[in-house]
Parts: C-alpha cells; sequence; structure tokens
C-alpha cells in the first residue's frame, strides 16, 4: 500500500479528461470552496502572502491567482486587504471559460478575470507583486510545472507562493474514509483522491523550484496536509518598493 505513495501517479483526474457534467462541475466549484476552508489552503495564506504584505506594511499591492478556480482564495486576499485597509489590485487566470465567469459573478467586481495559459502568462515582466496558485501544479507533469513556476517567477515583481497537496498516506486514507462523509459530489470524491497521488513530496516540489532558476527556493508543510514554495519573484533583487510607505510604519 505504502509503495504507491513513493512516486507520483500521472493518471488523468476526471476534471483534467474533462469528464464530467455541466452539473457536477456546478457542485464541484461550491464544495471546493469549503475544502479550502477546511482544509488549510485559506490559512496557508494568510500564513505566507499575507503575512509577506503585513511585513513590509504595502498600503496598496497586486496578486495574480494562476489557475484560480472560482477566485475563493482571491476573495480571502480582498477580504483581508479590506479589514487592513490596504487597496487589493486582484486578478484570477483561467483556462476554463466557466470559471473565469465564476470569479467575476462571486466576487462582484472586486477581482478581476483574465482567461489565459499558465504555460505562457498573457502579462509582462514584472507585473504583480505576488504571483500565487493553490491545488494546481499537481495537475501537471515535472516538465511543465517547471515552466509555469518560471512564468510565475516572470511575471513576479515580489514572491512566488505555490500551494499545493503533500503526498501521504495519512491524507489519502482520511479523505477516502471520512471525507466522504462530507463530499457529495461525486466529481470531486473521485478526483480529490487521486490529487493527493499526483501531488508531491517536499524534495520534490525543492527540485522543481531549483530546476525553474526559482531564487531563494524555500518549502514548507502547513496544517494539515499542505505543502507552500515561496520564491523571489525575477523583479525581487531590483525591485524598489514604490508601494511601501513610511508614513505607515510611523
Amino acid at each position: 500500500m505504502l509503495d504507491k505513495f513513493k512516486h507520483r501517479s500521472y493518471e488523468l483526474e476526471r476534471i483534467d479528461k474533462g469528464d464530467y457534467t455541466s452539473e457536477e462541475y456546478e457542485g464541484c466549484i461550491v464544495e471546493l470552496q469549503r475544502v479550502n476552508r477546511w482544509l488549510g489552503d485559506a490559512q496557508a495564506l494568510r500564513d505566507t502572502l499575507l503575512r509577506d504584505v503585513a511585513s513590509h506594511d504595502l498600503e496598496s499591492f497586486s496578486v495574480l491567482d494562476v489557475g484560480a478556480g472560482s477566485g475563493e482564495l482571491l476573495r480571502v486576499v480582498s477580504q483581508w486587504a479590506r479589514d487592513e485597509k490596504r487597496e487589493l489590485f486582484g486578478v484570477g487566470l483561467e483556462l476554463n471559460q466557466r470559471s473565469a465567469e465564476a470569479i467575476l459573478d462571486e466576487s462582484n467586481g472586486s477581482i478581476n478575470a483574465v482567461r489565459g495559459d499558465a504555460l505562457k502568462l498573457p502579462f509582462a515582466e514584472g507585473q504583480f507583486d505576488y504571483v500565487m496558485c493553490s491545488l494546481f501544479t499537481h495537475h501537471f507533469v515535472e516538465k511543465h510545472v517547471i515552466e509555469i513556476l518560471r512564468e510565475m517567477a516572470r511575471v513576479a515583481r515580489r514572491r512566488v507562493f505555490v500551494i499545493d497537496l503533500h503526498r501521504h498516506f495519512v491524507a489519502y486514507f482520511l479523505y477516502t474514509t471520512i471525507g466522504k462523509i462530507f463530499l457529495h459530489t461525486s466529481l470531486l470524491r473521485e478526483d480529490g483522491a487521486l490529487s493527493i497521488l499526483r501531488s508531491f513530496k517536499r524534495n520534490e516540489l525543492v527540485d522543481l523550484g531549483h530546476r525553474a532558476g526559482l531564487g531563494n527556493v524555500l518549502v514548507k508543510r502547513h496544517f494539515p496536509f499542505r505543502l507552500v514554495l515561496t520564491a523571489d519573484g525575477q523583479g525581487a533583487s531590483k525591485y524598489v518598493q514604490p508601494h511601501e510607505s513610511a508614513s505607515r510604519a510611523a
């Protein structure tokens, strides 16, 4: 049993094959939002990207979420920015048209949506302060993960944050047993278990970051079974911090 956790699975998920109905997809979007809240994606975001914003006391900042889904995590960033009286320019990138529409529909105009390919981001170098993705990279083979990381770093002025699953037998066991009680969408029940098998160990993510040429790569575990890769954006070493305000610090 434990042998299957030694290496990533490359079996395609139903979401990647397009093997689902529109009703299943709509249900998946709703339940994914709950999963993100329950299982640590929002907290991992607060512990990393939002902590970085606060540590630099940025009055305004921009965030690109690659493979943003329905924009759930961007809405977490948006709410935090409002609570902290900071200004956010947020963009969710999605290849899927329905997801891009969901970002706009559910964000009440506070977040922009762009349809585009993560392998070739339609943005200029250093266009955003932060570039992030969540539960996204495990959908790709290593070659494409490296390309995505390079693209994310290219358009990031400050930092890159990658949140994804930790390939662990306990995570798989809990998801395939207790998870079935709470998950009603068959698409999410089936793909979620496979997502864990397609995901990463810490050393694998570190290696991918290095192979992508990212600077200051760091990968940490976050409760319950999340890994977060943090690295410098391409413009980090030369970026003059125009958003940081001495008056706020005073």
